[in-house]
């Protein structure tokens, strides 16, 4: 074969994979009785937000995208070591969640106040649940970078004080006002055998949790009189971080982390308690999912030997708890002390930022007099 008929022959298999994705696409739509999403293109205005939207649309519905993405990631994160956009990978199978990462290693934008809109709106919590007789404790939960830097990079030390410059602003600035907070930094600074972290999970591990119910129950210093039971329990579970990659085939592939917590056998969680925690993600971890009664709740109550009352939002620790909070005020009747547990990227990265979130007037929803919490 000639030389330009072989140029020919492969232009022209070139271009027919290229046609292969989209025709395959028309005919699985179609047999699915679906009109293809090609046509969208041409059903709308072609404004910068419709393109974008419709590229979002085309991807999610390519099936060629979707049997291909799986293998691709997998292969990306076991051959390159790359977890994409989300996770990166560090030492000994450690996960880290990019953002994360780049809270500690990146300055922040010019004329961000994320830290200042932090510091008012604790502030203004503050005052606004001392105004109903009620104790406020702050809970910044670290970044796993900011504990154990050394196991993303070789260069990296066990750090000796705060990482990050955000949050030693942050903590000197709850120190000038007169905010109470629990310094997890400082605890977890000490070294132990076993990890505060999940190697493959944003998460703290049972360890990490239990000391941080440990800190904040020294720091109530009151307890009631409830025992409560405890039984080990191991099972094994992929860390968020592997199912952010949403790799099926990687998921198959890679040994699920082996976990071995302690469950509490009592109930924890009581609404009519004393004391309510707000908190996110950290807050739900092996309490309200698997094993159960196993989180930092369980563990907190444990400690106060009392049962504790709580809400959660993944995510959400910085503003959308306190709003869900301010929905229902009807959860601040009788209640003594408030933990408010978020995590510390957050201090940039929080969902809906810092927003001052007023609470309802305090005749709305106090308990009668003499009433029980």
């Amino acid at each position: 074969m000639s030389p330009n008929a072989t140029h020919r022959c492969l232009g022209l298999a070139f271009v027919a994979m290229l046609a292969a994705v989209p025709l395959a696409q028309v005919l699985v739509e179609s047999k699915r009785g679906k009109s293809p999403a090609l046509l969208d293109l041409f059903t709308e205005a072609p404004t910068a937000r419709n393109l974008r939207a419709f590229d979002r649309r085309l991807e999610d519905s390519s099936v060629t995208v979707r049997t291909l993405r799986s293998w691709m990631q997998a292969a990306q994160f076991l051959v390159l070591h790359e977890g994409g956009a989300k996770a990166l990978v560090g030492r000994d199978g450690n996960l880290f969640y990019a953002p994360g990462v780049n809270t500690l290693t990146q300055s922040p934008q010019h004329g961000d106040s994320s830290v200042q809109n932090a510091l008012a709106a604790v502030t203004s919590f503050r005052d606004a649940l001392d105004e109903r007789g009620i104790r406020l404790i702050v809970l910044p939960v670290p970044n796993k970078e900011s504990v154990y830097p050394q196991w993303f990079s070789f260069a990296a030390k066990h750090p000796q004080r705060i990482i990050n410059p955000e949050t030693r602003a942050f903590f000197a600035g709850c120190e000038a006002a007169g905010v109470e907070v629990v310094d997890l930094f400082a605890r977890y600074r000490e070294i132990s055998r076993y990890p505060y972290y999940l190697a493959q999970d944003t998460h703290w591990s049972p360890l990490g949790l239990a000391v941080a119910a440990h800190a904040v129950a020294e720091r109530i210093g009151r307890h009631g009189d409830t025992h409560f039971e405890s039984r080990p329990i191991v099972f094994q579970i992929h860390g968020d971080l592997v199912r952010m990659l949403r790799s099926p085939v990687l998921e198959s592939n890679l040994q699920p982390e082996e976990i071995t917590a302690a469950q509490i056998t009592n109930p924890t969680d009581a609404p009519n308690s004393e004391i309510l925690v707000l908190g996110d993600s950290f807050s739900r971890i092996f309490q309200t999912d698997e094993p159960q009664n196993a989180g930092f709740i369980a563990h907190l109550a444990r400690e106060l030997f009392t049962p504790v009352a709580s809400i959660n939002n993944d995510g959400g620790g910085s503003t959308l708890i306190r709003q869900e909070l301010a929905r229902h005020p009807q959860l601040l009747a009788g209640k003594k002390i408030v933990v408010w547990e978020f995590t510390e990227r957050d201090l940039r990265l929080g969902t809906e930022g810092w927003q001052i979130v007023p609470l309802p007037k305090l005749t709305s929803y106090r308990s009668p007099a003499g009433a029980g919490g």
